[in-house]
């Protein structure tokens, strides 16, 4: 049995986000998705809240699981049995951090990342640029899951 662990901050959940967790969920026998608590950050969405769409979204792959971590990833992934870390690539850009931080991870604790291309539809897709084309009033639907759209809508308009 084969366990990822598909960390992010998830602020929020994107369709991009959505697609790595499904095409994980079809690769390994236990995927769980944990959303980092950063202190430090001023998040949109607490992270109970941002635990809460993600079980939401993900409720129909049964092999996807959603937790929460603050700390050092590879101590969450050796608490959680985890074998893989897997993260998501947009762009170059994305590959030269997480090339870094994979190297730490594995340097620390041995685990392994793997790297996860978006599909060419999501390539431009973040969550600061949801938030962004929310706040100046623009439709957001094609970039989130309808539950998530709710959220920033109720959330932007109660600014």
């Amino acid at each position: 049995m084969v366990a990822a662990l598909i960390p992010g901050s998830f602020d929020p959940p994107t369709n991009g986000h959505l697609d790595v967790i499904e095409r994980c969920a079809g690769l390994f026998d236990r995927v769980l998705v944990a959303v980092v608590r950063n202190p430090a950050k001023a998040p949109m969405f607490s992270s109970d809240e941002r635990v809460a769409m993600l079980t939401e979204c993900t409720e129909h792959w049964p092999n996807v699981a959603i937790g929460s971590f603050s700390g050092l990833l590879v101590d969450y992934a050796e608490e959680e049995n985890i074998d893989v870390i897997v993260k998501g690539l947009r762009a170059m850009t994305d590959f030269d951090y997480e090339f870094q931080m994979s190297q730490m991870n594995r340097h620390l604790s041995g685990i392994v990342t793997l790297f996860v291309a978006t599909k060419p539809e999501y390539g431009y897709l973040s969550s600061s640029l949801v938030k962004q084309v929310a706040g100046l009033g623009g439709s957001i639907d094609k970039l989130v899951p309808p539950l998530v759209a709710t959220a920033i809508e109720k959330r932007v308009s109660n600014e």
